[in-house]
């Protein structure tokens, strides 16, 4: 393992990347929230804040060591290498301090499980999907980050074997993150069944501000995703920020063009769904592409992701919030675009460039082959995960909570209470009910 000088500028880069990524949990949690009805909104966001209490205690006791410890066959890392954070202190990767790269990688985690609730809207206990969170990020995303993540000599000696052995290239998750989620979603939704209504009743977003905050801050946190995964502040990560940038704009463009013509109107939904599915399509391809091959990638996701809403309607499954159209479809037209248009200049070598630069077929070989590996483990693993504890504490809340509302049953909660409000159009004012009147006259009057 080559030790190389710990670098302030890189050290202060990563933490700041650390930060943003670990921004993008809450942005999920606004972008989530607001599409869901009114009467599921706490708990769609309860989801994702959740998430960040049990995966940030599982990867500091046990989970860094699974995904980054020394490879037991190319598998799983060894649990004992860094349980707790022992044996962290004085780790060097690359030019910053191995906790520094802890948290960085913490964010990945977390974000990865909370991903998967977006399938599950309005319908599943708390219980169940914190049991499930725990389960998922422990069976399935820390063995995925090790295959893919974990390059031999660069935390430990020996690392994953889809990153060392197969050799895919997948720079800051498209494999082991969205692809992973995604498949994880749609197995969870088939085992949970269908919302109360399903493709018979409207289930329209209920806020597209909050849908639209959402997305704005998970482009903004996605930088550091993206460009912090080049642990360092250099040319590498310009390149990474400046696709990052321009890829999500051209499937913006291309999902309301898509819009446009099938539908003929240009959502602001389908603007914010347009960008994260251009953020999920070039993270894997984000460091080996050219700006230019960023914009086909962004123009391939704008059009692939928007018209694959329709599969769950056409296949008769419910995934409430489309994780499967655009983080499993997203990730994998930004993984299998690498074998097309990975630049040698960019991967170092034609044999790892795409088949348009001259690389032949043998990258894109490489590609399919690391997201077929993820998405079927994820799939598999993840619905035998949902059996369980469907066998056990349940998955679903009843049909009468599911219909009176999700943010009551589990969290004795709602989202907007305005019952003790009422607004007088004769005099102009908001009458704010004292919870002890009995008449109308006994509220008091605030000028409106």
């Amino acid at each position: 393992m080559t030790i190389l000088e710990i670098s302030a500028g890189d050290t202060a880069w990563v933490l700041i990347s650390a930060t943003l990524v670990l921004l993008m949990t809450p942005a999920l949690a606004f972008f989530y929230g607001g599409m869901v009805r009114s009467k599921s909104v706490l708990n769609m966001m309860m989801m994702s804040i959740i998430t960040c209490g049990i995966v940030g205690v599982a990867w500091v006791l046990y989970g860094f060591s699974f995904a980054f410890g020394d490879s037991i066959g190319g598998f799983l890392g060894n649990p004992a290498d860094f349980f707790g954070m022992s044996n962290v202190t004085g780790l060097e990767v690359g030019t910053v301090p191995g906790f520094v790269f802890v948290g960085f990688q913490s964010a990945f985690a977390i974000i990865a499980v909370a991903l998967v609730s977006g399938a599950v809207a309005d319908r599943m206990k708390f219980a169940a999907w914190c049991a499930f969170a725990l389960l998922w990020a422990s069976l399935v995303y820390f063995p995925a980050a090790h295959w893919v993540f974990a390059f031999d000599g660069a935390v430990s000696e020996k690392g994953g074997f889809i990153a060392n052995t197969i050799h895919a290239l997948d720079f800051a998750g498209g494999t082991a993150i969205h692809i992973n989620a995604g498949a994880g979603a749609l197995a969870l939704a088939l085992v949970l069944g269908k919302r109360i209504g399903f493709g018979k009743v409207p289930m329209r977003p209920h806020n597209l501000t909050l849908v639209m905050l959402g997305a704005a801050l998970l482009w903004i946190g996605w930088f550091g995703f993206n460009a912090g995964s080049a642990l360092g502040a250099n040319e590498l990560a310009g390149l990474t920020w400046v696709n990052t940038m321009v890829c999500p704009a051209a499937t913006m463009l291309a999902w309301l063009v898509t819009e446009r013509i099938r539908d003929g109107h240009a959502t602001s939904l389908g603007a914010a769904s347009g960008i994260v599915a251009g953020l999920v399509a070039i993270t894997p391809a984000c460091a080996v592409v050219t700006p230019l091959g960023a914009i086909v990638i962004g123009i391939l996701a704008g059009v692939g992701c928007s018209m694959a809403l329709s599969l769950k309607y056409r296949w008769g499954y419910d995934d409430s919030l489309d994780v499967v159209g655009v983080h499993l479809v997203g990730g994998l037209i930004g993984t299998l675009a690498i074998g097309f248009l990975a630049s040698p200049d960019l991967t170092g070598s034609i044999d790892s460039a795409g088949l348009f630069y001259g690389g032949g077929l043998a990258q894109l070989g490489r590609q399919a082959a690391g997201a077929g590996i993820v998405l079927g483990y994820s799939l598999v693993v993840t619905w035998l995960i949902a059996q369980a504890i469907d066998k056990t504490i349940g998955l679903r809340v009843t049909p009468a909570q599911e219909t009176s509302g999700i943010d009551l049953a589990e969290h004795a909660e709602v989202g907007y209470d305005l019952s003790k409000v009422q607004y007088s159009t004769y005099n102009k004012t908001l009458l704010i009910a004292d919870p002890n009147a009995t008449r109308d006259n006994d509220a008091t009057k605030v000028s409106a």
